[in-house]
């Protein structure tokens, strides 16, 4: 019976046996195409992922109003985002002080 694992978005994978891991492997030794990488080589790789910002943002807690939180999730994917441009512009005209 095969082994599985279960990813983080719940689907389940099958992993090969050893006999077909064997298999596999010998494919790949046999592809005039394929190598190990050196150091070199992966030195060489352009990194994964979304380059790092020079501008990071400050991971707070806050507890807003469900409306407020309902009506900026509607908009979809980057809500957030479009949150922080919200209350940018909101300083642009007002300039909150300290409570004394």
């Amino acid at each position: 019976m095969p082994k599985f694992i279960t990813l983080r978005d719940g689907r389940r994978v099958a992993l090969n046996d050893a006999d077909e891991e064997t298999r596999v492997n010998e494919g790949i030794a046999a592809d005039p195409d394929t190598h190990e990488s050196d150091e070199q080589e992966f030195a060489k790789l352009r990194p994964v992922g979304r380059p790092r910002s020079e501008v990071t943002k400050e991971r707070i807690t806050i507890r807003l109003s469900p409306e407020v939180v309902d009506a900026f999730r509607a908009t979809g994917k980057g809500w957030q985002t479009r949150m922080d441009a919200a209350l940018k512009e909101w300083l642009k005209e007002h300039h909150p002080t300290p409570d004394p």
